[in-house]
């Protein structure tokens, strides 16, 4: 007999949106993460005198209608915080430059014919969206934005995983954050009594006993449950099922995957001359983007979180954060770096998708996170949604 209904092996975004839907359909639920902190590519960076700033994921939108639906249960409706219309700036040649001033509209005009009939179907985002705004366009201008959104190369991503379409609350801002960040969410799921959170666990094994899955951690402990959601990263969730789900662990082995480092640094705001900005694009640069808190403005600090690219020591990194901001490094009050592991997808990442859950199906076992349909926060929430009524139809 199962100790537990339902157990999650991971606390971020995707595992604990399945908790938060398994509870909602009158189950509890163990969390189980090897972390000292929720959130995964949730990390709003708090200051004891209440400045905060995201090192990663730092907007919402009225399209995201499973996160709205979570903030209103918990709730946090109140709590929804407009973001200030400050732009995203290109820098190039040491200037920060408006993105609508680099394109070519001569060349966005000859391809305009191209728009009709397009699909993104079997496309990359290169293939696609050069055809659509023209190649010098789209290496000048749409190749860096597009790396900027998951802090990778995006250039050979499906097109099918970036900018969906989405129906929109007209009565949710249209982009938003949270009071203290989204970290507010993150603490807000936590804290549902159906959901029982435990940090610093790390998870060794999973084994298959009879009709319950078993969970194995380094510590020595055993949890039994009926069912399992595993919301890690597919290379950690694929060394965890090796053992009696050799036949799911492959296509988990197929997925590719990537290490993105952040560091976030505050200065104080009388110390930059930068003009507000929603972040800093780079190209050809030490860094993908560097988000800015200006969207949520500050009268004591200003905080720019650098998503950065492989291959640079520290030095080299600081170096030139410090050389962008137009500071010392004695300026910063505040310096603090992450690493996630991040899926890169090419053409036939829907079909290792489709072969998981294929392995899956009936099964009372889950995989998820966001290498199914998207990387933004609503792509993990949907997945989450839709297998949580997958094991729970009756909710």
């Amino acid at each position: 007999m199962a100790d537990h209904e339902a157990i999650v092996i991971g606390g971020g975004i995707s595992g604990l949106s399945f908790a938060y839907a398994v509870a909602s359909a009158g189950q509890r639920v163990l969390l189980l993460e090897k972390s000292d902190q929720l959130g995964g590519c949730v990390h709003s960076e708090r200051h004891a005198d209440g400045f905060w700033f995201e090192l990663g994921a730092h907007t919402c939108y009225n399209s995201y209608n499973g996160v709205i639906e979570m903030i209103e249960a918990c709730g946090m409706r109140d709590q929804i915080t407009p973001r200030a219309r400050v732009s995203f700036r290109l820098l190039r040649d040491g200037e920060l430059r408006s993105i609508p001033s680099e394109l070519s509209f001569l060349e966005i005009a000859r391809s305009v014919p191209r728009i009709f009939g397009a699909k993104k179907e079997g496309q990359t985002v290169r293939s696609y969206y050069s055809r659509l705004a023209g190649q010098r366009n789209y290496e000048r201008v749409l190749s860096p934005m597009f790396a900027a959104v998951p802090s990778q190369d995006a250039d050979d991503f499906p097109a099918t995983m970036l900018f969906k379409k989405r129906p929109r609350r007209k009565d949710i801002l249209r982009s938003f954050t949270l009071t203290g960040g989204l970290q507010t969410l993150i603490d807000g799921l936590a804290s549902r009594a159906e959901i029982e959170t435990t940090a610093n666990v790390e998870v060794s094994r999973v084994e298959r006993t009879g009709s319950c899955f078993v969970v194995h951690t380094g510590d020595g402990r055993r949890f039994s449950t009926r069912t399992l959601l595993l919301a890690i990263p597919p290379t950690q969730a694929a060394d965890l099922l090796c053992g009696d789900f050799p036949e799911l662990a492959k296509p988990l082995q197929r997925i590719r995957v990537t290490t993105v480092k952040s560091v976030g640094v505050v200065v104080a705001a009388d110390m930059l001359a930068t003009p507000p900005v929603a972040g800093i694009i780079a190209r050809g640069d030490l860094f993908y983007s560097a988000v800015s808190r200006d969207t949520v403005p500050d009268e004591r600090y200003r905080a720019f979180t650098f998503h950065l690219r492989p291959g640079h020591d520290a030095e080299a990194r600081m170096e030139r954060i410090t050389e962008v901001l137009g500071v010392e490094r004695r300026h910063l009050e505040r310096v603090v770096e992450r690493q996630v592991q991040l899926p890169a997808p090419t053409l036939g990442h829907e079909d290792i998708a489709r072969e998981i859950d294929h392995l899956t199906a009936g099964t009372r076992l889950s995989i998820g996170g966001n290498f199914f349909a998207g990387l933004a926060l609503e792509d993990c929430v949907g997945r989450s949604f839709s297998e949580a009524r997958r094991l729970y139809p009756e909710s």
